[in-house]
């Protein structure tokens, strides 16, 4: 039996690993789009875009780890097509890769302002951060230019903000929301978070849609708000989300709706499995998708049983954690802005506190703020 997995994420690489650490010993093909040996996606909105890290650190396995794997890894070529009964893969330059399992694990796109807003694609200065490239890209420019406007008031977003004012530059956040993460850790946290961006300098102009870009010889200059200001940038990064990747997939068949569906067992036909950020299993009486570091090694290491027989259905406790301005922020489970919030542990005000989120009286989310080992301990309630 051979393998073939699409995508040289953390997700394909950890499918790969686990695979022959449970003994499997057929051929292994990983098709990767970019050129760059698989890599880790959370550093390259801070250690990387801030020069602390290099490329080389950004690589999840050195090339004698990867030689060491005995897997074919074909970079540089992205897949276009995928024919489920055959379980062959077409690839944008010609390939036709076969084997007897697919794993689909190509991740995410990013979202970009629409045409409309002014930009065509043709205005420099503007970036999205997804790859490692996108990263070179956004630091080179960040290195040149005086102030940022980030659009998009998530994860990411916030994250940017952060590292840029810690490289000295003027920044603003702009988005749709009251406060910072509202619609992923509610109303309280975000407010916190959004006052900790101010005292570090960073302007905060949310819940104003943004209705245009505005430019000078074909670089951004600003960013229009609908209440008419103009936001002043010669640098500007919008980090509105990201789409699964799944536009190769449309024609096979294959159940997409807001990612590659899958059922239990994160398999989406037979000998097809998904993993990582474009998966959307079922998860109980209900479909969930994750966009989230801990996920694509979570649900790696499930595909790779699954595929070897060892089957079990993937039942996580989500994870995330961001870094932003010496604060640490780690979530176990599914918070929303609809929980009701309670601090479990310490306090708001000393800025060290674990947070309960309950939904129907029931503890569905822990957020830790500066307290990872009480945070670990409070998380095995949910378990």
């Amino acid at each position: 039996m051979s393998v073939l997995v699409v995508g040289a994420s953390a997700a394909g690489l950890t499918t790969v690993e686990t695979l022959r650490r449970k003994g499997y010993r057929e051929p292994i093909t990983v098709l990767g789009a970019e050129w760059h040996p698989p890599y880790d996606r959370p550093p390259l909105s801070k250690q990387f875009l801030c020069g602390e890290w290099d490329e080389s650190r950004t690589r999840l396995r050195p090339d004698t780890m990867l030689s060491a794997l005995d897997a074919e890894f074909v970079l540089g070529d992205s897949a276009v097509s995928l024919d489920v009964d055959r379980k062959l893969v077409q690839t944008a330059a010609g390939r036709k890769l076969t084997a007897d399992a697919v794993v689909i694990a190509t991740g995410l796109t990013p979202r970009r302002l629409p045409v409309g807003l002014g930009t065509g694609g043709g205005i420099a200065g503007v970036h999205v951060l997804r790859t490692l490239d996108d990263a070179a890209a956004l630091r080179e420019g960040l290195a040149e230019a005086c102030g940022l406007v980030v659009v998009g008031d998530g994860v990411l977003g916030a994250e940017v903000a952060a590292t840029a004012r810690k490289l000295g530059l003027a920044v603003t956040l702009a988005g749709p929301q009251a406060t910072p993460l509202e619609a992923q850790l509610g109303p309280v946290v975000g407010a916190m978070l959004g006052e900790l961006h101010r005292s570090h300098g960073v302007e905060l102009r949310l819940g104003a849609a943004v209705t245009a870009l505005t430019e000078v010889d074909g670089r951004v200059s600003g960013v229009q708000l609908a209440d008419g200001d103009v936001l002043p940038a010669d640098v500007v990064v919008v980090a509105l989300g990201a789409v699964p990747a799944t536009d190769w997939l449309r024609g096979s068949g294959l159940r997409l709706d807001n990612g590659v569906v899958c059922d239990a067992y994160c398999r989406a036909a037979h000998g097809i499995y998904a993993a990582g950020d474009v998966a959307r299993w079922q998860h109980d009486d209900s479909l969930v998708r994750l966009e989230n570091r801990t996920n694509a090694t979570e649900q790696a290491i499930c595909v790779a049983a699954n595929i070897l027989g060892d089957e079990q259905p993937y039942r996580p406790i989500p994870y995330f954690w961001t870094d932003q301005f010496g604060v640490k922020l780690q979530v176990h489970g599914r918070p929303s802005a609809d929980t009701e919030v309670t601090v479990a542990e310490g306090n708001l005000a000393d800025g060290r506190f674990v947070a309960h989120y309950h939904r129907d009286g029931r503890l569905v989310a822990v957020l830790g703020w500066n307290l990872p080992k009480q945070t670990r301990l409070h998380r095995e309630l949910l378990v």
